[in-house]
């Protein structure tokens, strides 16, 4: 049975690593699967143990001239590593760089100042270099090349062609026509471009890491077997203990409250940018920040399975989830690297043969073209977008399972969405009280209060929220009594008073012409009427409905001003009050009374009419929807492990004006990737042409290309900066 195993893999920083890996480790007999984590440094290895070991793989990956560790040992020995480890790579370039810049001041000093040492001779001509410049630049070549030499013999000794390789041929050509400085500058820049490399995933890592600093390392509880409050470790506290949380504090674990009134700022989750109210019952997160009172909690989950726990490990896993346009660019670099030393070949020989110009020209020409070839700005710029754009959406509370499906919203054309929970609250909540018969606002919700106390149904929970809310204090009620399916009736003050459906209404015959049409008019309208009476007449209406979330008309209008073709609602309520709904909203279209397997058939119609359909709802009841679309995305996930898991896109708050800004974030990522391959592709077009024509020097154009590689990485990690804003409820 195949087995999975985790590695430490020292010095991967980008796909140049990644494709050596894939040809050494990935082609052992008995190793079915490769998936990396840039960001971690970790390769993932499914393989059958009875084919392969752990020292088979370890050896693989050392013939691609990287390090390999058991995950566990990498772990153990990451806090011994020292400066050389952690710092090696830049005292290398300061080194390398030192001695080139040693060595150019020499020859000026020596041999005719500054112009001199820049042309020493032309490209054929006389070499006037002193010997010790000569030394100097070999010496920069080899400190500069330190990390680079071993990588690019184990591309030549496999025959696989990549950009070391490329770096390595061109600077040893330019040694053996004599071009002793440019080899030395080709050398070094190339060492500054892969140190900027290096810097950019290690930037993008420390945004992911950063998670890891959210929840506090400890936490207090009440021991249960002696009340004494003791402090441990969080991954030692127990399940079920009660946990204390003083104001300004992080709260260390996932729980209930249990004792104390406070607000906390759950941003860290969420992504909400205004604190939410806390009291008994409600649910907290770990990580997240106790604003103004001390409370109580009964802890939940173990710190291993917090909510955020759950976002740190989906983080990290999305980057084996590679978007189309990375496994493009990985494509694309495979066959471009080997075409373009096939061009340069061509271009050192063809010329001299057919032409009989002086083979040092050309030769030259063809190293310019080797430097100038090389994919490192190609290469970094997409995995540095996607990084950046996965870590910008986690922290505006969206988790992104992987790049392929940050690319997907881009594209959307339509969106199919759920109503209860996604466009209502999902709680029933009183929307009309409709006093008759000369009774009061007041005197209607207090006698239906005192009716419905001790009832758990829905509706009666949202009238007693309903008169809490407005401050009404309520007699007791006696003689209570159920109607199965219909209402109760009590004593109230010496009088009886009923409550109940339209139903009852009509049979306690109290029900007039003017009642009636008005209890049509608010179930027209989609809502539930209670209605409440006494023996002589019904004293008033109260209506109950599903709350539509303030943002939901403004987070469509946003949807369709940024070119989403179609909104449907899709509910299994009746036809009244799903028509109420998608009117209040401005969805083009709804379908209702719909079966679980209903909302699968309509959005499989949508994509074959559209293509590009996301379906957003609560991540459980619409999990087979949700699949059946192009993109899932679940609605309020933040402590519901089934909707992190269901979907491929998470909005952990209940802020529905996350969908405009992930289509919007989509698309700038998107933007952010082809503006970087096209500017890597056609700085090297330009410079292609200025080497043919004889223009462009070896330092030149690997400062070129070093450049590049830098506007790239800052425009790729430009998305870091990326916050989502709350739509105005009334303006978009």
């Amino acid at each position: 049975m195949a087995e999975k195993e985790h590695y430490k893999i020292k010095g991967m920083d980008c796909a140049e690593e990644v494709a050596a890996l894939r040809d050494t480790v990935g082609r052992l007999p008995g190793v079915s699967n490769l998936d990396f984590d840039l960001l971690n440094c970790k390769m993932t290895v499914t393989f059958e143990p009875d084919t392969v070991n752990a020292e088979d793989i370890i050896s693989a990956a050392s013939k691609a001239s990287l390090e390999a560790l058991c995950w566990e040992d990498a772990e153990a020995m990451a806090e011994d590593e020292g400066f050389w480890q952690r710092n090696g790579r830049m005292v290398m370039c300061i080194i390398g760089g030192s001695l080139l810049v040693a060595g150019f001041s020499a020859h000026a000093i020596l041999h005719g100042g500054i112009v001199d040492a820049f042309v020493a001779g032309d490209v054929g001509g006389e070499r006037t270099l002193p010997l010790v410049s000569i030394l100097l630049y070999v010496g920069s070549v080899a400190i500069s090349g330190w990390f680079i030499f071993p990588k690019a013999f184990a591309s030549a000794r496999d025959l696989r062609a990549d950009m070391n390789l490329l770096m390595i041929i061109a600077v040893c050509g330019a040694m053996i026509i004599g071009e002793w400085f440019e080899a030395g500058a080709v050398t070094f820049l190339f060492a500054v471009a892969l140190l900027l490399e290096s810097w950019s995933v290690g930037r993008a890592r420390k945004a992911v890491g950063a998670l890891l600093d959210l929840a506090p390392t400890t936490a207090r509880y009440i021991c249960p077997t002696d009340g004494d409050i003791e402090e441990k470790p969080v991954e030692d506290v127990p399940v079920g203990v009660t946990a204390l949380v003083r104001p300004g504090e992080k709260i260390p674990l996932d729980g209930i409250v249990t004792k104390g009134i406070t607000s906390v700022n759950q941003a860290p989750i969420t992504g909400e940018s205004i604190s939410v109210p806390k009291e008994a019952g409600d649910e907290v997160f770990a990580g997240t920040i106790n604003d103004e009172g001390a409370f109580e909690f009964k802890v939940s989950k173990s710190a291993i399975d917090t909510t955020l726990a759950q976002i740190i490990r989906m983080v990290e896993e999305s980057q084996s989830r590679r978007a189309p346009s990375e496994q493009w660019v990985e494509k694309f670099a495979r066959y471009y690297t080997p075409t373009m030393i096939v061009l340069a070949i061509v271009v050192a020989i063809i010329p001299p043969l057919i032409l009989s110009d002086p083979w040092i020209t050309w030769v030259y020409r063809a190293l310019v073209l080797l430097v100038i070839a090389c994919p490192c700005a190609l290469v970094i710029s997409t995995p540095v977008s996607i990084v950046s754009g996965l870590t910008s959406a986690s922290r505006n509370g969206i988790l992104i399972k992987g790049g392929v499906y940050l690319e997907a919203p881009a594209e959307l054309e339509a969106i199919a969405l759920d109503k209860t929970g996604t466009l209502t609250r999902g709680c029933p909540e009183v929307q009309a009280v409709v006093p008759l018969n000369g009774h009061t606002d007041q005197e209607l919700l207090a006698k239906a209060a005192a009716l419905e106390v001790n009832s758990e149904h829905p509706l009666a929970r949202a009238i007693l929220r309903k008169a809490e809310a407005e401050g009404v204090k309520f007699a007791s009620a006696s003689d209570f009594q159920a109607m199965k399916g219909k209402g109760a009736v009590a004593t109230i003050e010496g009088r009886t008073f009923w409550i109940g459906s339209h139903r009852l209404m009509e049979e306690k015959g109290q029900e007039t012409t003017e009642v009636h049409y008005k209890a049509l008019e608010l179930e027209k309208a989609g809502h539930s009427v209670v209605a409440v009476g006494n023996d002589n007449h019904v004293c008033g209406l109260i209506s109950i409905a599903d709350g539509v979330r303030d943002q939901a008309a403004s987070t469509v209008r946003a949807l369709k001003d940024i070119g989403v073709k179609r909104i449907v609602m899709l509910t299994g309520d009746n036809e009244g009050t799903a028509r109420a709904v998608a009117e209040s909203t401005g969805v083009d279209d709804f379908r209702a009374e719909l079966l679980p397997e209903d909302k699968v058939n309509i959005v499989e119609l949508l994509v074959k009419e559209l293509d590009h359909v996301a379906m957003v709802g609560d991540g459980v009841n619409d999990a087979p929807a949700m699949a059946t679309a192009t993109l899932g995305i679940a609605m309020g996930s933040a402590g519901t492990d089934a909707a992190i898991e269901t979907a491929d896109i998470a909005l952990m708050s209940d802020d529905l004006s996350k969908i405009p800004w992930l289509i919007r974030h989509s698309r700038r990522t998107m933007r952010v990737i082809k503006q970087n391959i096209w500017f890597a592709l056609g700085l090297k077009l330009v410079f292609m042409g200025l080497a043919m024509a004889g223009i462009a020097t070896l330092w030149m154009a690997i400062a070129a290309d070093m450049g590049a590689s830098l506007l790239v990485i800052f425009n790729g990690l430009r998305l870091l900066g990326g916050t989502a804003k709350k739509i105005n409820k009334r303006k978009v």
